[in-house]
């Protein structure tokens, strides 16, 4: 049994994936999935104004990057950005190639 919202967005939105363009029908149709834009399937206004159809495919690689972001988020929380590179494996290169008063 499907959602009433989708049945609803398949009624109002383009039988399109917002994301890669490709048209859906027939048995094809059930590749195209309603996306909550806010990431809240509990808000389902009856205009459509927070969803937008998705293939399978871009819907999973738009929940992939929102919990990749979390995760990032919640990963750097409170750590202070600092040089990454603690070596740096060309600083006596002018001193090597006889140049020792070229600043670079």
């Amino acid at each position: 049994m499907l959602p009433d919202y989708r049945n609803q967005a398949l009624k109002i939105l383009p039988w399109v994936c917002a994301k890669c363009g490709r048209e859906f029908a027939g048995k094809k149709l059930r590749e195209l999935t309603v996306h909550h834009k806010d990431h809240n399937h509990h808000n389902n206004p009856p205009d459509g104004s927070n969803w937008e159809m998705l293939c399978i495919y871009c819907h999973d690689d738009e929940h992939c990057r929102a919990l990749e972001s979390q995760w990032q988020q919640g990963a750097d929380a409170g750590a202070e950005k600092g040089p990454t590179a603690t070596h740096s494996p060309f600083a006596d290169l002018n001193k090597l190639l006889g140049n020792p008063a070229r600043k670079n």
